[in-house]
């Protein structure tokens, strides 16, 4: 293993801690808990919006906390879900009078943590709701998950619920958006190459030089087949031939694309993706009202990528417009 790394227990902690150093003027950055939060947060004015998961997605979460966004993250270990104490810790810390709201991926052991949070938040007088998202159209169930994951589709909900939030929207219409774009969005993943937490030190799955996993989640799960190497034509076809008719998206429809790189794909093959996908929705006589390429929900160093589509209506598309400001940035 070649990394970046002084001492894999303390992966997290170095990159947390590099993050709030690089924010000084805007992100709180508490050690305890792995949390990072808005300066300004908790704020009268507007629903507190925390999403946990484990590291290794970056930069979802926790760089994309930030006015229009998130107000807080609190991962755990790379892959794992955080501690409840994490959870419950952030959730007294940033609790606001107008509610709190927990995004979480459809994974099994982000939902246990997350839900007892909720539970415990509940019993202390909190208002909070949580919100679900399922956006992978690879696999409907697995072993890692009760339906469908939630992979890079995330991203829009956040997005969404953030930006409402910023507009001071209550605790159950910001529920109503995120559940709302949940539903209008679907994700498929490709992986060329295995990844490798640093505490594992070796790749988490085995794939051949020639093979690919069509289907791929997030940590490397399983998905649709195994297959050997192709051109980006035809991946991009059985991708977009397993996300379009899932919704179903349909001739007339206007979309927002994201061709999402899974840590170690360059961005110019992602813009060489996008270029195929862009050309094939126009084909398929969609109109691609907004698009994102490049890092958004990675897997670690995993060299792949997904494709996902968000039907879009004014409000949603209002929505991704609206101004955000995240730890993450080129300038």
């Amino acid at each position: 293993m070649k990394k970046f790394v002084n001492d894999p227990k303390t992966y997290v902690a170095d990159m947390l801690e590099g993050l709030a150093l690089a924010n000084p003027d805007t992100l709180t950055y508490v050690p305890e808990y792995n949390l990072i939060h808005r300066a300004d947060s908790p704020s009268d004015d507007r629903v507190t919006i925390i999403q946990g998961s484990g590291s290794g997605h970056e930069p979802a979460h926790v760089m994309t906390v930030g006015p229009g966004m998130l107000s807080a993250a609190c991962p755990g270990d790379v892959f794992a879900a955080p501690p409840l104490d994490y959870i419950t810790e952030t959730v007294k810390r940033l609790a606001s009078p107008k509610g709190v709201l927990l995004l979480v991926n459809n994974y099994t052991g982000d939902r246990m943590a997350f839900e007892m949070a909720e539970e415990v938040a509940e019993a202390d007088g909190v208002n909070v709701k949580t919100l679900f998202i399922d956006d992978d159209v690879s696999v409907k169930d697995s072993t890692y998950t009760v339906g469908r994951r939630g992979v890079a589709g995330n991203f829009f909900v956040m997005k969404a619920v953030g930006a409402a939030a910023e507009n001071g929207v209550d605790l159950d219409e910001l529920v109503r958006i995120g559940e709302k774009v949940n539903s209008v969005t679907r994700t498929m993943g490709v992986a060329l190459t295995a990844c490798t937490p640093p505490s594992k030190g070796e790749p988490l799955f085995e794939l051949g030089d020639d093979e690919i996993e069509i289907g791929v989640g997030i940590h490397g799960e399983p998905g649709r087949r195994r297959a050997k190497m192709m051109s980006a034509d035809d991946i991009v076809d059985e991708v977009l031939s397993a996300i379009l008719p899932d919704l179903p998206f349909e001739s007339g429809d206007r979309v927002a694309v994201m061709v999402n790189g899974l840590g170690g794909t360059p961005i110019s093959e992602l813009y060489l993706l996008y270029g195929i996908v862009h050309k094939k929705l126009v084909a398929a006589g969609l109109t691609v009202g907004r698009n994102y390429v490049g890092e958004y929900c990675t897997s670690l160093d995993m060299a792949g990528m997904s494709v996902t589509l968000v039907r879009l209506d004014d409000e949603i598309e209002g929505l991704l417009a609206a101004h955000a400001e995240v730890g993450a940035r080129i300038f």
